[in-house]
C-alpha cells in the first residue's frame, strides 16, 4: 500500500511540475512578443528597490494595518514551504515527517513556528474575505467598477478561501499526528506537541487509531494536493504577482515617475526642424508610431501586466475615475493581460506562432474613450504597490490612435496646432503671451 502511495503521489508532483512548466513557458514566450528594452542598468539600485519594495513590502504599508495582514500571508506563503518540503520528501521516499530525526528537539519549535505563521495566515485571509464580502470596500466591488465583474471577484474570494482551508487542513494533521503520537504509533516520529494544533487535539483524541489514521492521511493528501493545485492555479490567477512582483519591480523604471519617454524618431525630426542636428543618411522610419497592440508595447509594459494584483489602488487614486470618466488604469492592465491570454491561446494552437487574429489591444480590448481621459498625473503609478505603469501604456496606445489614425478630438486638434504655429495651446502669437500682465500694476 505505502509503494502504491508513492507513485501517485510522484505522478501527482510529475502532472503539477509539467503543467506549472507549460503555463510558464507560455507566459514567458507572450512577454517576449514585446518590444526589447534595456533594463539591466545600476543593478545594485535595482537590487535595493526589489528587496524594499517586493521582499520587504514597503508600498503595502502606506495603509498600516493592510500591509501588516498581507505581510502575514506573504510571510507564511514563503515560510511554509519548507514544511511543504519535507511533505513532498516523505511523499516520494514513503517516510514521515523525515526532518525530524536530523533536528531532534528543535523539530517541534519549527513546526511550532509554522504553524504560528498558518495561525496568521488564517486570520489576516478571513479579515480579507469579510472586507471584501461583507465590509464591501469600494475599489474591490463589481457594482462600482465593471472590470472587477464576473471572475475577477470571483477569483479575490475564491483564493482566500482556498488558503483557509489548507491552513485548517495544516493545523489539522499535525493535531491528529500527535495524538498518534501519544498512542506510540511506529509510524509517527515522536516530535512533542505543537503550539497550535494541540488545541484541536481534543477533537481527535476519542477516535479510534485506525480511523483517526485514515483522518491525518486525509489530511496530508489534501493539504499537500491542495498546495499542488494552488501551484497551477496561481499562474492563470492575479495571484501570479506572488512572483512577478520580484522581477517586476527589479525591472522599473528608474527615472522620476513623472518623466515620460519620448519617440526617439520624432525627437530627432523636431531637432532637425529647430536646427539643432543635421538630417542623417539612411535613417530608418518606423512602420508606425505607438502601440495598437500587444506586440507594439515593450516587454516590460506585458510583465506589468501579468502583474498586476488587481488591488485598485491606482484606480482609486486616478482623478478620471473619480470624476465618472470610464478610464480605470486597473482595467488598463487587466485588459492588456487578456489580450495577452488570447494571444497566448493562438500560439498554443499555431505550433508557437502567433497568427494574425483580426483583434488588437485598442478597440477590441481598451476604448478609445478611456485612454483619452488619461490626464498623465501619475497618480497610478505613483500608488502601485508593485510598481506598475498603466499611463505607459495608455499613452502608446493614444500615440497609435492620434499619429497614426488621425483620431484625436477636434479640440486636440487645434491645440496640435496652436502649438505648431503659436508654440504654445492658445491661439494667439508668442508676442501678445504676456499682454495679460499689462494691468496689474495700475
Amino acid at each position: 500500500m505505502e509503494i502504491v502511495q508513492q507513485v501517485i503521489f510522484i505522478l501527482l508532483l510529475a502532472a503539477t511540475g509539467w503543467l506549472v512548466a507549460r503555463r510558464v513557458g507560455v507566459i514567458g514566450k507572450t512577454i517576449r512578443l514585446g518590444r526589447d528594452e534595456d533594463r539591466r542598468d545600476q543593478p545594485g539600485k535595482r537590487l535595493s528597490m526589489m528587496l524594499r519594495i517586493a521582499f520587504g513590502q514597503k508600498k503595502m504599508f502606506d495603509r498600516p494595518l493592510i500591509g501588516f495582514l498581507h505581510l502575514a500571508v506573504y510571510l507564511g506563503f514563503v515560510l511554509i514551504n519548507v514544511e511543504v518540503l519535507e511533505i513532498v520528501i516523505d511523499g516520494i521516499a514513503g517516510t514521515h515527517r523525515v526532518f525530524a530525526p536530523m533536528v531532534g528537539g528543535f523539530y517541534g519549535i519549527l513546526i511550532s513556528f509554522f504553524e504560528f505563521l498558518a495561525v496568521g495566515v488564517l486570520v489576516a485571509c478571513v479579515i480579507f474575505l469579510i472586507r471584501r464580502s461583507i465590509v464591501k470596500v469600494p475599489r474591490l466591488q463589481p457594482e462600482r467598477h465593471r472590470e472587477m465583474h464576473g471572475w475577477p471577484a470571483l477569483d479575490g474570494k475564491l483564493i482566500l478561501v482556498f488558503e483557509i482551508v489548507l491552513m485548517i487542513a495544516i493545523l489539522s494533521m499535525n493535531a491528529a499526528d500527535s495524538v498518534l503520537q501519544d498512542r506510540d504509533n511506529a509510524h509517527y516520529t515522536q516530535t512533542g506537541t505543537f503550539l497550535f494544533s494541540q488545541f484541536l487535539k481534543p477533537i481527535f483524541a476519542g477516535i479510534s487509531t485506525e480511523p483517526l489514521i485514515i483522518i491525518e492521511r486525509f489530511a496530508w493528501w489534501f493539504h499537500i494536493t491542495g498546495i499542488f493545485i494552488f501551484a497551477v492555479y496561481v499562474t492563470y490567477s492575479k495571484h501570479l504577482h506572488i512572483v512577478l512582483a520580484f522581477p517586476n519591480t527589479y525591472f522599473a523604471k528608474l527615472v522620476p515617475k513623472g518623466k515620460m519617454d519620448n519617440m526617439p524618431v520624432i525627437t530627432s525630426e523636431v531637432r532637425i526642424m529647430l536646427g539643432l542636428d543635421q538630417p542623417q543618411e539612411g535613417a530608418v522610419v518606423p512602420e508606425h508610431f505607438g502601440a495598437k497592440d500587444v506586440q507594439d508595447l515593450s516587454w516590460k509594459n506585458l510583465m506589468d501586466a501579468y502583474s498586476c494584483t488587481e488591488c485598485g489602488r491606482c484606480t482609486s487614486a486616478c482623478p478620471a475615475n473619480i470624476t465618472g470618466k470610464k478610464l480605470s488604469p486597473r482595467k488598463i492592465m487587466m485588459d492588456t493581460r487578456d489580450r495577452l491570454e488570447d494571444v497566448g491561446r493562438n500560439m498554443l494552437a499555431n505550433k508557437g506562432e502567433f497568427v494574425d487574429d483580426g483583434k488588437q489591444l485598442i478597440g477590441d480590448y481598451i476604448l478609445e474613450e478611456e485612454i483619452l481621459a488619461c490626464t498623465t498625473c501619475n497618480a497610478c503609478v505613483q500608488e502601485c504597490p508593485v510598481l506598475i505603469n498603466p499611463m505607459d501604456i495608455i499613452l502608446q496606445l493614444r500615440r497609435h490612435n492620434i499619429m497614426d489614425e488621425s483620431k484625436a478630438p477636434n479640440s486636440w486638434n487645434m491645440m496640435f496646432q496652436n502649438l505648431e504655429t503659436n508654440q504654445a495651446p492658445w491661439k494667439f502669437s508668442p508676442g501678445d503671451r504676456l499682454n495679460w500682465a499689462q494691468k496689474l500694476n495700475e
